[in-house]
């Protein structure tokens, strides 16, 4: 789904289902699809009849833990991604994957740009001519 539905629509959808249409009618009959309304008429059944807000949740679930997880690497600045992962488990009872420890590590810091790789020192003579005589020479 590219975007939300109108709340209109949404109502309607809801308000037909629980008139006592079945839910798979009332789906067809407005072109939603069948889960979609399935889902909004099992929300607003338990209370909840606005639509969600859409995409990832903003921020991490370390962030309220930085403190302590920014401790852990000043006080040891080779501590491993699996350390910091035991260590957040048994001091503050937080389980964390080691991809969401390695977000977090990385985030904030400035990368700098690799060099360009200086080319290699070359052995044989730069021009063809040269490069044809030496052959020759060497026959």
């Amino acid at each position: 789904m590219a975007r939300a539905y109108r709340r209109d629509l949404r109502e309607r959808v809801i308000g037909t289902a629980l008139g006592g249409t079945s839910v798979r009618q009332a789906a067809a009959h407005y072109g939603t699809g069948v889960s979609t309304t399935i889902l909004w008429v099992r929300r607003a059944r338990s209370g909840e009849v606005t639509a969600r807000r859409q995409g990832q949740p903003k921020g991490s679930k370390l962030d309220a833990h930085a403190a302590f997880l920014l401790e852990l690497i000043d006080a040891r600045s080779h501590i491993s991604l699996h350390e910091m992962q035991a260590r957040l488990r048994q001091e503050r009872g937080v389980s964390a994957g080691i991809g969401t420890l390695w977000r977090f590590s990385t985030r904030g810091r400035s990368r700098s740009k690799n060099r360009p790789r200086m080319r290699a020192r070359q052995e044989w003579p730069a021009s063809t001519k040269a490069a044809t005589r030496t052959r020759r020479s060497r026959e």
